[in-house]
């Protein structure tokens, strides 16, 4: 064996943590609790609305006029996002309350209740018929050749 230089190693010193306030994380846990709560105690009412623009949006997106395309993508987005792709620069292609509408459905669907389709009997087909009747992609079939 070859005469190898002797490498030194040194450990690294000790870290310092910096010193935690034990009233100030016990503030910002309090602080916490506090919009948590908050955010609870909107929720009855946050999900009134959003149950009630849903239902304005379903009507829509079973129309003819030119947004109800839109808001079928939308509704077929928040259905399942994976199967159907919401582009949200469509937004701009709607009105000022349909596009109010679905930021009301959207805020109760961060925290959802239920899937948007189950606030309707039988919503499962009806959400399917509007892809039909909108010819929207559903991005888990195989494209056709």
């Amino acid at each position: 064996m070859e005469n190898q230089p002797t490498r030194h190693h040194s450990l690294p010193t000790a870290i310092q943590a910096p010193r935690v306030d034990p009233d100030r994380v016990h503030e910002m846990f309090a602080e916490m609790r506090r919009k948590e709560a908050e955010r609870q105690a909107a929720l009855p009412q946050i999900r009134a609305e959003g149950v009630e623009a849903l239902k304005r949006l379903l009507k829509v997106a079973q129309g003819h006029s030119g947004q109800c395309r839109y808001i079928a993508s939308f509704l077929l987005g928040l259905y399942n996002g994976n199967r159907f792709k919401f582009d949200l620069t469509d937004f701009r292609c709607l009105d000022y309350e349909l596009f109010q509408d679905c930021l009301t459905v959207l805020r109760m669907d961060f925290q959802p209740q239920r899937e948007v389709h189950c606030y309707f009997e039988d919503g499962g087909r009806i959400w399917e018929q509007l892809a039909k009747d909108w010819n929207i992609r559903d991005y888990t079939k195989r494209a056709k050749a």
